[in-house]
Order: C-alpha cells, then structure tokens, then sequence
C-alpha cells in the first residue's frame, strides 16, 4: 500500500500552494497529492504556462502563493551537453527567478536539484554537505541553481537533491524495463552504476511534508529512497515484481552503452537531515517499488 503522506502539526503550514512543471511525472504526483488535501489549495502551472526563464511572469504567478515547488527543469541530460548555456538558463536563471520572487513575497520555497551535482567517485552515501563536483554540463546547471536557493533564501529555501526517479506519469527505467519485457527474450543492464531507485509518489508525500514542517530548517536535502542497488538490481526486482523470471535480465557494463554525458558510478545519498525538520527518512527502495504499483502484472 501507499505509505500516507506525513503531516507535521502547526499553526503556520501553508494553504497556498504553487507547482511549477505540473506537467512531469513528479510535478503531477505533488499535485495529485495535493489536490486530496481538503486544507491545501494549489495551483498547478506547466512548463507551456509558466516559462520559468522569464522573471516577470515568475513574479506574478508567485504572488499570493505561500509555498513554491519547482519540478520545472532542463531535464534532457545528454542534450545539456552539446546545449549548457541553454540547461543553464532554465536550471540555474530559472531557479534564481524564482527565489527572487519568493524573496520578494516571503514564501518558501522547495527547489528539487539530483545526485549529478556529486563526481560519483565516492563508496559511501553522499552527505548532504559533502564536496559537489558535477561529472557533466546538466549537473553543472543544477548546482547553479541550488546555489541561487541557498544564496537568495537562506532562511526560507529548501533544495531537494533526488535520483533515479519512476512513476506512472512518464517515461522511466521501470516503464521501459516492463515494456521490454514484453518484446525481448532477454534484456541487458548495466550492474556497474549504484544508486537508490525513488518513486516519485513517494517522494511527491515527502516535498509536501517538508513544505508542512514549520520548523524545518532550510537547506538541503536529499529525497532518496533508503537502501541501494544496481540498475540491474532494480530490473531484477522489476521482473520479479512482475511475475516474470529475473534471469531473464543479464548483467552488462557501462561501456557498453556510451552516452553523450557522462553518469556518476556511485549515487547513493544520505539522510540524516530528515531528522532537523522532524520527518522521518524515506522507505526503502524495495518496498517503494512494492508500494507503487508500477511494476503490478496487470501493467504488462
């Protein structure tokens, strides 16, 4: 079942809501979540009705909103590579527009960054302030931004660093896993890559918790699911999930699919700040696949 999202009591949780990039896969879980809410009222904006690079329309869409979270980003990883003044307008200019508006009307803000912003050499969890060092341009656009969060709002700014995001709104590593199920025999994925799948849904319950806890100081954060694994580790689990025999997935290396961007090796990140805002860390990645329904046999 769906883990509940976690409310913390206080006079001061905001009613007012504005999710920016409504459109994604995590922008819709927020707001679906939110939408439920009989106490929250939440406008939700995508990217075709909120260009994030442009400041004025930033200000106004901000205004009498008490709570901002940006989903809206450059997401095209590979892309940023060949076009990072472009990824950089959006997850950096974007972000600081935002902020400044934010700044401007006293609301808080949820700003979500990624694993990218770490090299990926590391053989523990990355903690939340631990040396960044981005392997490629789109981690390099998102340290812009968070940077601009953490320089504009120091009080009132929340970055939310995640990874290896799967939901029912988009294309995904699940969704394709499931799909290739149905045409192949056998599939490869790299077992060299380390990280911590996370279901957007869950993670959508963990920003609206954050943005309810009064006294959660700002900052980052890292919105991961607990434990760790292998791409080939969660297509294994994905298989199982499914009703399908796991064996049918075989082990491969990165070099076996070369990318445009390079991808940080180790992307495990840890938790322990979860507990200065009174909320728990996020389940485990197991039981997150469990919970999500995405890899159910009737999607097949």
């Amino acid at each position: 079942m769906t883990r509940p999202v976690v409310i913390v009591p206080g006079r001061q949780a905001p009613r007012r809501w504005l999710v920016t990039g409504a459109g994604g896969m995590l922008g819709g879980d927020v707001v679906a979540l939110l939408r439920a809410d009989p106490d929250a009222e939440v406008t939700a904006v995508t990217r075709a009705e909120l260009d994030i690079t442009d400041a004025s329309a930033v200000q106004a869409a901000v205004a009498g909103h008490d709570i901002v979270v940006n989903t809206a980003a450059w997401t095209d990883v590979d892309g940023a590579e060949t076009h990072e003044a472009e990824a950089t307008a959006v997850n950096g200019g974007g972000v600081t527009s935002l902020a400044s508006a934010c700044a401007g009307t006293g609301a808080r803000l949820i700003q979500l960054s990624t694993d990218y912003v770490f090299d990926g050499k590391g053989v523990e969890p990355y903690a939340e302030d631990a040396a960044t060092d981005p392997v490629n341009a789109y981690g390099r656009s998102k340290l812009v931004g968070e940077h601009a969060v953490l320089a504009v709002l120091p009080r009132t700014g929340y970055v939310v660093r995640t990874a290896w995001l799967y939901g029912a709104g988009g294309r995904n590593f699940v969704s394709t896993m499931l799909r290739l199920a149905g045409e192949r025999e056998t599939v490869e994925v790299v077992d060299d890559q380390v990280g911590q799948p996370t279901w957007t849904g869950a993670l959508a319950g963990q920003l609206i918790a954050l943005g309810r806890a009064p006294e959660a100081p700002a900052g980052i954060y890292h919105g991961t699911a607990s434990g760790q694994t292998t791409w080939y580790g969660l297509a294994r689990a994905v298989f199982e999930q499914a009703g399908l025999d796991p064996d049918r997935v075989r082990p491969t290396t990165s070099d076996k699919f070369v990318r445009p961007a390079d991808r940080p090796k180790y992307s495990v990140l840890g938790h322990a700040r979860w507990a200065a805002a009174g909320l728990p860390e996020m389940a485990d990645w197991r039981e997150m696949l469990a919970a999500s329904g995405v890899a159910a046999p009737s999607a097949m």
